[in-house]
């Protein structure tokens, strides 16, 4: 099941096979459907290239143009339906997805990795700034959750697993914080912040 190769395999297409399972849309229509859901949240979604991206899935046979129409001077309108095919293949991309673990490069981690570059100092203050953020992130997120009690929990997953990860790093980056407050996290040239190397 893992590291099998689609013939489109990004986010957005995962999005727009979703949305026509629903009924048949045009592009426009999906965008519409898909903000409303707040996509946007989960998937980096380019409105400008969604035309691409479902000219990419009809190329391979996962959707099918089945009508298209023009309202007054508006440009025409093609409405795409999900095909047996792309059916399929969005059910067997969803299985591996979420029952496969992968490795993903966040840029939080790749930042990690090269952060020997920046003195104590400087580390201690940008990481003092992303607690606040990721303090501020995980209350609004508690908030907009709280709203929603009505809400299915099924269409809240998202959203739970979502503050789950940002309160995990907001518990990680405050340990290092400490440590470089109190002067404790190893490798600092004589244990104090401000230092020239990690």
């Amino acid at each position: 099941m893992a590291g099998r190769r689609r013939r489109v395999s990004n986010p957005p297409a995962l999005a727009v096979l979703s949305s026509l399972r629903e009924r048949p849309m045009h592009p426009y229509e999906m965008a519409a459907t898909m903000r409303s859901q707040g996509k946007e949240r989960s998937i980096k979604l380019n409105y400008g290239s969604l035309y691409t991206v479902v000219d990419n899935l009809a190329k391979h046979g996962l959707i099918q143009a089945i009508e298209a129409s023009r309202e007054g001077r508006r440009p025409e309108r093609t409405v795409y339906r999900l095909t047996d095919e792309g059916r399929a293949e969005l059910e067997d991309w969803l299985t591996e997805l979420l029952g496969t673990p992968v490795k993903e490069y966040p840029q939080f981690e790749a930042a990690l990795a090269e952060i020997a570059v920046l003195n104590p100092g400087q580390v201690r203050d940008v990481l003092e700034h992303r607690v606040e953020a990721l303090e501020k992130a995980v209350g609004q997120e508690r908030a907009e959750i709280a709203q929603l009690p009505w809400l299915p929990r099924l269409f809240l997953l998202e959203a739970g697993y979502h503050l789950t990860i940002q309160e995990a790093e907001l518990a990680w980056v405050r340990g290092p914080v400490r440590e470089l407050q109190d002067g404790s996290f190893p490798l600092m040239k004589d244990g104090r912040p401000g230092g020239r190397t990690l």
